[in-house]
Parts: structure tokens; sequence; C-alpha cells
């Protein structure tokens, strides 16, 4: 959720946010209008709370001839009372719904509009010039002993896979080396739970715009998590962190499941775009002065790992209109896939400022001690999506695939052969 004071100060701000967004506007404006009736609610109630409590003492001072209708006043009073809690309470529930409509704040310098609307901060790297005609990730990873698409359908259904020998083996490969650099930059590791209760999903935004691409087990009301960001930023729900030696920090290790809704038809071929796949996932914690600091800072240990792996990459400020609703900002590193000719996404950080926090009620204490709400930013160390552009990238005109030097003691072997 956004700051109240924060808009009550700068609604025009968050109506340009919304704008930059493609989002409702008038939202603005109905949280506005919660919140004014929930503070009248909130005024009225206590003022007859406080009237109450008056004539209370009044009562036990009065004399016999007085009380009867002090007792009477006393009755009516009570009855406001109850009614003004009713409508405190309702007023707060529509409060809480209209701030839940309104997503995160755009930090300023994110540029506007949709998907294609990215800016280009950075290219690292220069794309291939191949003397033999390139095959793509899924064709070298069959040839290669890699990938199974065919059984993981009969299996499970369509855009579920095998990892199968090296594959296998290539996919721990990348995640251990990513938890290694994590944890050599201060991360504490964590395996996570990949389920989760409703309030968490809901606390970290992603029922809202991205509900249709979870699963829900309804038995049991929990959901399968799209991203370990999930579990990580409830770890600390409804709890007071001591951020005084700095942030907190985690890497979460877990199988991520997503159920791509309104993607049908696209990248449907190969591991690109997948029901269940595996991720390292960074998360922080940090006072809201520190967040953009860090926000480079996740943006600087993926490329860490992207140049481990040896790919052109490019770096791009992600549009307002394509960020997820708990993000102010967001920045993308795409990896040059050579048959398709383009770069896609292989990490993603974004700054969720206070918003994902304030809902889950995660705070620390202030140089004076007062409770105040933290930041949370995440940030992509490795995924099964990075075989796509390891594989084509590193691939060689005998069909074999060169590994880059800093997953050969995990794989076991410098180059992939066919079978």
């Amino acid at each position: 959720m956004i700051d109240l004071r924060f808009l009550r100060e700068n609604p025009d701000v968050v109506r340009a946010s919304q704008l930059a967004r493609g989002e409702d506007p008038s939202l603005v404006d109905a949280l506005l209008e919660a919140d004014a009736a929930r503070r009248a609610a909130v005024a009225t109630a206590d003022n007859l709370r406080a009237e109450q409590k008056a004539l209370g003492k009044k009562v036990g001072k009065a004399s016999a001839d007085e009380r009867p209708a002090l007792l009477q006043l006393g009755q009516e009073l009570s009855a406001k009372v109850k009614e003004a809690e009713a409508a405190e309470t309702a007023a707060d529930a529509d409060l809480d719904a209209a701030q839940r409509a309104l997503s995160n704040v755009v930090q300023e310098g994110a540029p506007a509009g949709g998907e294609d609307d990215y800016i280009v901060l950075d290219t690292i790297g220069t794309p291939r010039e191949f003397d033999f005609e390139p095959k793509d990730h899924l064709d070298l990873g069959e040839s290669l002993g890699l990938i199974d698409m065919e059984r993981g359908a009969k299996v499970s259904g369509s855009r579920f896979y095998f990892l199968t020998g090296n594959g296998a083996l290539l996919q721990l490969g990348l995640l251990q080396l990513a938890a290694q650099k994590a944890v050599a930059n201060g991360f504490t590791m964590m395996i996570p739970p990949v389920l989760v209760r409703p309030e968490i999903m809901q606390g970290t935004g992603f029922l809202g715009q991205h509900s249709a691409e979870v699963y829900h087990l309804e038995d049991d009301d929990l959901y399968l998590v799209g991203t370990s960001e999930v579990p990580l930023a409830g770890y600390h729900s409804g709890e007071i962190l001591d951020l005084s030696a700095g942030a907190k920090r985690y890497a979460g290790w877990s199988s991520c499941f997503r159920r791509e809704a309104g993607s049908y038809g696209k990248d449907t071929r190969g591991i690109i775009r997948v029901h269940q796949f595996d991720k390292v996932e960074m998360f922080v914690y940090t006072t809201p002065d520190q967040a953009d600091a860090e926000h480079r800072r996740l943006l600087a240990w993926e490329q860490e790992m992207l140049a481990a792996i040896e790919v052109p990459y490019r770096v791009i400020d992600v549009a307002a209109g394509d960020l997820g609703s708990s993000a102010a900002r967001k920045f993308d590193c795409e990896a040059w896939v050579p048959t398709q000719q383009t770069y896609r996404e292989l990490t993603s950080t974004s700054n969720c400022t206070t918003f994902q926090a304030r809902r889950l009620n995660v705070r620390y204490r202030d140089e004076n001690g007062k409770p105040q709400i933290a930041a949370t930013l995440n940030g992509t160390l490795a995924t099964t999506r990075w075989i796509v552009a390891l594989l084509e990238n590193h691939q060689q005109a005998d069909g074999s695939v060169r590994v880059p030097a800093a997953l050969v003691p995990f794989v076991g072997t410098d180059v992939l052969v066919p079978r």
C-alpha cells in the first residue's frame, strides 16, 4: 500500500504515477474520499466514547432523582456508540480496499508507457557472428540429452519438461554459483516454503493484476509461489527489525510455479515460458533512504552473474506500465538469444519501497527508537531460463556447446557433446 500521508500531501504525484502506469487516476480520488470518511468515522466514534465516559462519571455522582434520566441517556448514548463503531469498522474496510486498489507510486525517472517503452541503460558484449546456422536452445537441448519436452508433456502437460543428465547439472551449477555469490556478498541462504497463505500472497501484491498467473490450492487455501520473493517478504511480517547494522539480505532457492495465463501461443517452444522453474532470488529489507543505493547493488550483483556465464546482454529501465503493482522502479537484464535475434529477460530487480512492508507490517526503529515502515527490494540471481541463452550463445559448429569456465566445476566437463 502507498503511504496515506504522502497521498494527502502529494495527490497530483500519485495521479501522475497512475497515468504513467496506464492505470485509473480516479482511484486516487476514491482513496482520498475513503481516507477522509474513515478519519471522520474515527473522530465521531472517539467523541461519542468520550461523551459516554463523561456521562459514566456523572451517573456515579448523581442523586437518586437525577440517576434515572442519566441512565436513560446512557442507554441512548450506548446505542450511538455501537452504531458509530460499526461505521468505523466499515470505513476501515472501505479504506483498506481503496488503498489496496492503488499500485505503488512510480519513482521519478522511470520511463512512462508500456512494455515497449523501456530505456536501454547499457549494453554489455557484442552478439556473436556465426559462420554456421545456429540451432535454437531446444534443438541443442534435445541433441545433447539435456531437455526432454515430450516426456514432460506426457507426465504433466504442456509447458512442463525434464532436465536430464548434464541439463540437470547445468541448472544445479547455475543455482549453486548464484548461491555462492550471494553468500559472498552477505546474503543469508534460504530454502523457503513454496506454498503460502493468502495474506502473504496478497501482501506482496501478487493477487492483484497478476492473480490469474497464480496457482491456488482451494482445499487448503494456499498459493504456490511464482518467486521466493513471496515467502521471503512474509518471513518478517508483523515484526520490528533491527536495521541499525545495515540491510537484512536473504537469497531464496526454490521451485517457482506460474500458470502463464494469457500467454498461449507465445514462447511455447522450449523452456522460455514454462509452468515450473527453479530460481535463486535476492530479497532485501532496508531503510527507505537506503533503498535506491541497494537497488543499484542488486543490479551490480546480477551483472556479476551474467558476466560469469559469458553472454552478451543489455540493461533496461522498465517502463511504468510494465511494472508490477508493488514496484516503484525495475531494471531488467536481457541476454541476446541468437536464433530469435533479440534480447530476452534473464534477471529483474525491483525497488518496492515501503509498499509491501506496509501491507505486511514490517517495521524498523529509527535513531529515535520510533517504529517506521521498512523498504523491500528483490532481484534474480539465476533461473532455469538462463540455460536458453547459455546454450545458444556457446554452441559450436559440430553441435557441441562450450561450458563457461565458472560452471565447469559443477557440470564436470568444459564441452557438452551430442549423444
